[in-house]
């Protein structure tokens, strides 16, 4: 009896397990579905600003729920440019959470597709370490919107982290003041099937992509391969 008991706990425990693992493969998946989509947009991300991003966040789906002002609850990925210096290929994804308040995004309940450009390497290091509150430890904006859009604005030269979302089929930039933002570190334990911090991932390149992360990869590959930073 204990030998059956025994097989059956090691069953459920397998089960639970993989589709763990499924669930944040699919996550990595519609990431670079709506990733895509937002980039071959005709009115979206500008190109100057992109290619000036070290880390592009992917948040699908985020929903609004209401407690006191509104609040925010969501899971997507995070991927860099290669290398200490950022300036190679987009790597392996790492799993981020966002969470908080909701001024400046009141969409009824509707859920909401975010896109967060990482400007320079203090927001991305400081990112991939601890949680952070967006405009508190990491300066925020609205990010410019339009393929001619110019990157050379006060908002983007100051922002260490440019925000947009995408709703009713709506795509602009979007305030995510008093959000915070923080590695989700038990996703990436089901993504990578071992315990992995996000540094590892992104930094030391500890892991290869998985393959849900094809499609993300490729296109940010294909739409913005150098680092034009100047940095």
């Amino acid at each position: 009896m204990k030998k059956i008991m025994l097989a059956v706990g090691v069953t459920v425990l397998l089960a639970s397990v993989t589709a763990a693992q499924k669930k944040e493969q699919e996550r990595v998946e519609n990431s670079g579905v709506v990733l895509t989509e937002i980039l071959n947009a005709p009115d979206s991300i500008p190109q100057s600003v992109l290619d000036k991003a070290d880390c592009v966040v992917v948040l699908p789906s985020v929903m609004k729920f209401a407690i006191g002002i509104g609040g925010s609850y969501g899971r997507g990925v995070m991927t860099c440019r290669g290398g200490k210096s950022f300036r190679g290929r987009w790597g392996a994804p790492t799993m981020m959470a966002l969470e908080g308040g909701s001024v400046g995004f009141q969409l009824g309940g509707q859920a909401t597709d975010f896109v967060l450009l990482l400007m320079n390497p203090r927001s991305a290091e400081g990112i991939l370490t601890s949680k952070v509150k967006l405009g508190a430890d990491a300066s925020a904006a609205a990010g410019p919107v339009g393929r001619n859009a110019s990157a050379e604005t006060d908002a983007t030269l100051r922002a260490e982290v440019l925000s947009y979302s995408r709703a009713r089929g709506l795509f602009a930039g979007v305030s995510l003041e008093g959000s915070t933002l923080r590695p989700d570190n038990d996703g990436n334990k089901s993504l990578y099937g071992k315990q992995i911090g996000a540094k590892e991932v992104v930094l030391n390149g500890a892991v290869p992509p998985p393959a849900s992360a094809k499609k993300l990869l490729a296109t940010l590959n294909k739409q913005s391969p150098t680092n034009k930073s100047g940095k």
